[in-house]
């Protein structure tokens, strides 16, 4: 079984590239407007993973897609030390 924190990283991370994608007035996108539905239900399964990537992302004042579950255990492991 994989990590949650991890799976929900990736998952935010590839909702990230959709996003963009989608952004791009190149034409329309079926597959990557499906796929980002499906990743955002997927999203739904980790809500206290992605509390504690949120948390992480403010407190280390990075962007979630830059993150690592390294980084994110870190700032859990920190607390409000800053």
């Amino acid at each position: 079984m994989s990590d949650p924190l991890v799976d929900a990283l990736w998952l935010l991370k590839r909702q990230s590239e959709l996003e963009t994608l989608l952004g791009d007035p190149a034409g329309i996108r079926v597959n990557e407007e499906r796929e980002l539905l499906a990743v955002r239900d997927r999203l739904e399964r980790y809500p206290h993973a992605l509390r504690a990537i949120a948390a992480a992302s403010a407190q280390l004042h990075r962007p979630i897609d830059s993150l690592s579950a390294q980084d994110v255990l870190g700032a859990a492991g920190r607390g409000d030390a800053d």
